[in-house]
């Protein structure tokens, strides 16, 4: 009996033995199976967000590789026809950075050789963003993913549509007027529908290399600096600009004989509280009517040279016509009225500005070309001389003398 019990007692010593070995086995199994979990999980979004690094550098190398003019490359003499200039900025994204925190972090914890590589990467991707933070768009380099014509860096185009003014375009590309009016040669802000429109994504100046030219030489005449040029237009370290290749200044300042409308000084004119020069609109300026303007066009029946003639030519040009029998300066208001136009004391770009005193009792007329804080800046004929074309200047204070024929 003793010896049973003793025998009964081995054999449940060794059973609860084996199930705790049993039991350990199974945990240690446990254990691993969640560790082989949980590094498969880790592994794949370290696979996942390598994929998504990955896939975006090489979109962005085949945009990249699309046909487009450096200044460090040969001018192309093709022409790529695109219906519109999509841009896209290569600029440090913040979803950039965070991915490349991610997978350095995940490298690290599975302490994987390539660590230190990829700390090293992301450290330099948080010096780029800070320093373009720091310095307003000196690392900021548009890809131009559907090119214009021009195929050129940092340029778009745009055609005019009708209602458009310059103040509406450099506003929807979020430019300064001052800009778009340099880089398409024009004082004016009245712009004719279906003008194609030269572009810059930055202010500043856009250039067209010429034979001696060199980044620090352009960025001391236009008042830059010599980096952003070079940044800004993807310029290997050394190269040699390109002559005829088309570049944007960033942050140019066009020196004033450059500037659009410009005439040497040869003792200015004066006429009551106007002053009056030349007028340009598209590529040139005139003190006199230009052979665009010395025939009328169909329906005009006002006489040539007079203020009438050139405001109906005018108007006609901007894709605002208006009636061809208004009478003299002074009844165009009224005429105006009439004919269902809005005439208020209200100046905007491409209105005609009337007023029925001057012009030896027949009034006069002109075209608002561009309106500012302080001033109305008009053209018109027959002001500084018979037949002449010419711009001035009138105080904004001084609004109220004047009707504006939309």
């Amino acid at each position: 009996m003793r010896e049973e019990r003793q025998l009964g007692r081995s054999i449940s010593g060794n059973i609860d033995t084996r199930s705790t070995i049993i039991r350990n086995h199974f945990i240690t199994l446990r254990g691993k199976k969640r560790k082989l979990q949980s590094f498969a999980v880790y592994g794949g979004i370290f696979l996942l967000t390598i994929s998504f690094l990955v896939y975006g550098n090489s979109s962005n190398n085949a945009v990249a590789e699309k046909p487009k003019t450096l200044a460090s490359a040969e001018v192309s003499n093709t022409s790529t026809s695109t219906a519109s200039g999509v841009v896209k900025a290569k600029t440090v994204s913040v979803d950039k950075l965070a991915a490349a925190s991610a997978v350095t972090n995940l490298a690290e914890t599975a302490e994987l050789p390539s660590a230190g590589d990829l700390r090293e990467s992301e450290t330099s991707l948080t010096i780029k963003k800070n320093l373009s933070q720091n310095d307003s768009e000196v690392i900021t380099k548009p890809d131009i993913v559907k090119p214009d014509t021009s195929a050129a860096r940092g340029i778009s185009s745009y055609v005019t549509k009708e209602g458009d003014n310059i103040e509406k375009i450099a506003k929807k590309f979020k430019i300064s007027p001052q800009t778009l009016r340099w880089a398409n040669n024009t004082t004016s802000d009245a712009i004719e529908p279906n003008k194609t429109l030269i572009v810059p994504l930055i202010d500043g100046v856009v250039y067209t290399v010429k034979d001696g030219d060199t980044a620090q030489s352009l960025a001391d005449k236009y008042k830059t600096s010599a980096e952003r040029v070079v940044l800004y237009n993807d310029i290997d370290d050394g190269s040699k600009l390109t002559a005829g290749a088309r570049i944007v200044i960033p942050g140019g300042e066009l020196p004033e004989a450059e500037r659009p409308g410009y005439v040497a000084p040869r003792g200015r004119l004066s006429h009551g509280n106007s002053r009056y020069g030349s007028y340009g609109h598209g590529s040139s300026s005139t003190t006199s009517a230009s052979r665009s303007w010395l025939t009328a066009s169909v329906g005009n029946r006002y006489a040539a040279g007079n203020c009438t003639w050139y405001a109906y030519e005018r108007r006609l040009q901007l894709g605002r016509p208006i009636g061809s029998f208004w009478g003299n300066a002074n009844t165009w208001h009224t005429s105006a009225r009439a004919a269902g136009f809005l005439v208020n004391n209200t100046p905007v770009p491409g209105a005609i500005i009337q007023n029925t005193w001057g012009g030896y009792g027949y009034g006069h007329v002109g075209i608002v070309e561009r309106v500012d804080g302080h001033n109305i800046y008009v053209s018109d004929m027959n002001y500084a001389g018979y037949n002449v074309i010419s711009s001035r200047t009138i105080p904004l204070a001084e609004v109220g003398r004047y009707s504006f024929i939309h």
